[in-house]
């Protein structure tokens, strides 16, 4: 009788260890505002199919673009007290000085700002910068205009949160942009929220601003890439970055 060999332990483990390497990297979760538009898309796709259209192939593309979209991959946040953190994914289109808009109360001197830009093959999922307290929530209707243009942080439809920490009151700003149409956020005034705890998203495409203190020195220049939940923009608890602002 011919033997078969069973795979030793060392064998099973790596197997096992490929396969999730595999489903972290490949299965990405996805985000349940999502879920609607991916249903659309999926049964726009199993129509034509059915009528056998040549529509049927670019929709299927529409249908993973739009899974791709509302993916909402694990993130490892920086813990480190003082530590601000990106809330968006994207570029940083802007590092500099700028009266915070009105709603949010922080004051009406110029205070340093980053501003992310987000396209459309960005994950929209917004994370909190830093660990603090709502004060402040307030949705702004306005225009769509291009959001990486400087005019679009006043003249586009946004919502505003303003979070106070130990450091200093902070103003996170979602905006909408040219194809984006809905901002969406999941808290509320007098929350509580941990620095990289997911706070809203926005619809496709569009720009995040992170208002500082007064005194505070961004870390990041403009140009870099910014993952939201792990690229740090500042450190608040840095002699360093102080010493530079006092002798700038």
């Amino acid at each position: 009788m011919r033997q078969v060999r069973l795979p030793s332990r060392t064998q099973r483990g790596n197997a096992m260890s490929i396969i999730d390497s595999i489903r972290t990297s490949v299965l990405v979760p996805v985000h349940r505002e999502g879920y609607p538009f991916i249903a659309i898309a999926a049964a726009g796709t199993l129509v034509l199919l059915w009528w056998g259209a040549w529509l049927t192939w670019p929709m299927l593309a529409l249908t993973v673009w739009v899974i791709f979209f509302f993916r909402d991959p694990v993130r490892v946040t920086p813990m480190r007290d003082g530590l601000v953190i990106a809330p968006a994914d994207g570029r940083i289109s802007q590092v500099s000085k700028v009266v915070p808009p009105v709603e949010l109360g922080l004051g009406d001197q110029p205070v340093p700002r980053v501003s992310i830009f987000m396209s459309v093959f960005d994950c929209h999922v917004n994370r909190a910068p830093i660990a603090g307290t709502i004060t402040k929530l307030a949705y702004r209707p306005g225009k769509f205009l291009n959001a990486d243009l400087d005019k679009a942080s006043e003249d586009n439809e946004r919502n505003g949160l303003a979070i106070a920490t130990p450091h200093g009151n902070f103003g996170v700003v979602q905006i909408a942009g040219l194809i984006a149409r809905r901002i969406v956020w999941w808290v509320g005034e007098n929350q509580p929220i941990a620095v990289g705890e997911r706070f809203g998203m926005i619809r496709f495409g569009s720009r995040v601003d992170v208002y500082f203190p007064a005194g505070a020195q961004p870390l990041v220049a403009e140009g870099q890439k910014a993952v939201a939940g792990e690229t740090v923009l500042a450190d608040m608890t840095s002699t360093e970055a102080q010493r530079i602002v006092r002798i700038g």
